[in-house]
């Protein structure tokens, strides 16, 4: 069977993770990238040696790129036509604009969550709803945060059943090497309830779900704690066995040295992973107790990362490689290298 050819449109934070995300996947093809100026990443791209071949988004910028030396194969347009499916992790707004472009060609599309969710048919997660997106020509991711919680509540949900859930993010203020959100001490509250929550009830809509957010002057990760009621009595060994089952979720301890989100930055650059990436979310054991009925515990989200196996299992329904949700997220995580750590266990 002939590879899926696949595009990327933005090289930033989320678009050089979603080129190596594609680039791993031994059933796709990474037919190139997209972006309209020499920034860093572009520039890093180029001291690389240009692993992945290069299309300029504006073509008033070239001049820009061949200043700096940047070999250009051609032209966004250029780029889509030879792909089957764009992954579009522009600006938010720029997506909406690209999608006239995509229509126009008959290609595919998915979307990083920074959009709204009308540019896509189908606001996607592969675990909780792949099924609405097989076929579907454009999709559009859960944000970070968003991504990481429905893996959480989606595993207790399929085990036992979740009637509703109350969330407290504790967000990171910017990505690492921002300096837009300026310098800052303080911590910022936003009027709740938080669009993760609403965003998991279009997702997962038989779960009641409301949250808090607390914008934090950090940049490695954010945190979330979760109070969940579940349709039954479930206790903390139930919990922490079904969550050890996910390949997604890493179950850890403060005792092991997980003090926090930093800990884990720490941890994946130890690993060698490229950029201190982690695909993972963490989940403290420790932090999973009993409220009466209810259920609590607290996760780690990589920020700049963790959507990148949901993009890849995008695709895989878009473009209907797999029509089981199962083999799909199996074959995603196969080729990230992901759960390796429980063979060790």
């Amino acid at each position: 069977m002939a590879k899926v050819k696949v595009g990327v449109a933005g090289y930033g934070v989320i678009g050089q993770r979603l080129a190596d995300g594609v680039a791993l996947q031994g059933d796709m093809e990474l037919v190139g990238v997209a972006d309209v100026a020499p920034t860093l990443s572009v520039r890093a791209l180029r001291e690389r040696g240009m692993p992945y071949a290069f299309y300029t988004a504006s073509e008033d910028k070239r001049a820009e790129l061949d200043a700096c030396h940047i070999p250009v194969s051609g032209t966004m347009e250029e780029l889509v036509k030879k792909v089957d499916v764009m992954l579009d992790a522009t600006s938010a707004g720029v997506g909406a604009k690209n999608k006239e472009l995509y229509a126009k060609l008959g290609k595919k599309a998915i979307f990083q969550g920074g959009e709204k969710n009308s540019v896509a048919d189908v606001f996607f997660h592969g675990y909780a709803n792949y099924e609405k997106g097989l076929g579907a020509q454009f999709l559009k991711l859960t944000s970070c945060n968003t991504t990481g919680l429905i893996r959480s509540v989606d595993c207790m949900d399929r085990a036992f059943g979740v009637e509703k859930v109350a969330i407290t993010i504790i967000r990171r203020v910017a990505d690492p090497g921002d300096y837009h959100r300026g310098l800052t001490n303080a911590l910022q509250m936003d009027k709740a309830p938080s669009h993760q929550a609403l965003d998991l009830m279009t997702i997962l809509p038989h779960i009641e779900a409301t949250g808090i957010l607390v914008h934090t002057p950090v940049t490695h990760g954010h945190i979330i704690t979760v109070v969940m009621t579940t349709k039954r009595d479930v206790s903390v060994a139930e919990a922490v066995a079904a969550f050890r089952k996910h390949p997604r979720i890493r179950v850890v301890t403060i005792a092991e040295g997980f003090q926090g989100n930093s800990s884990f930055f720490r941890y994946a650059r130890d690993l060698g992973n490229p950029r201190g990436d982690m695909y993972e979310i963490g989940l403290w054991e420790d932090s999973v107790v009993k409220s009466g009925k209810d259920l609590m515990f607290a996760i780690n989200i990589p920020q700049e990362s963790v959507t990148i196996p949901e993009t890849m299992d995008g695709i895989r329904a878009c473009m209907g490689m797999q029509k089981d949700r199962i083999v799909a997220t199996d074959t995603t995580n196969k080729y990230l290298g992901m759960g390796k750590w429980k063979d060790l266990a």
